[in-house]
């Protein structure tokens, strides 16, 4: 993450919720790493699931303090809808 978003944090969460464009929720846990925070556990397998390419472009929008708001572009610039599907039951989030 931009070191110009966490500034939005009062405190770095060990946890986060991303929700997507049709409500779908996923945790993933929070890393600090050489001074930066990254998701860590459940994004590799979000970003699997949501078929994220190299190319696409993501954004986050900071919600609560513990959810963002995920959006997925296509190499075109165009918004990729995704529903809610099976996802790993270890990272769905109960909403």
């Amino acid at each position: 993450m931009p070191l110009d978003f966490t500034k939005h944090f009062v405190t770095v969460p060990t946890e986060l919720k991303l929700r997507n464009n049709t409500g779908c929720s996923w945790k993933v846990t929070v890393k600090l790493m050489n001074g930066r925070v990254t998701l860590d556990q459940g994004w590799a397998t979000y970003a699997t699931i949501h078929q994220i390419k190299i190319g696409y472009m993501v954004t986050f929008k900071l919600l609560t303090p513990h959810t963002l708001k995920v959006i997925i572009f296509d190499d075109d610039g165009i918004e990729i809808v995704n529903k809610c599907g099976k996802h790993d039951e270890a990272f769905a989030a109960k909403d």
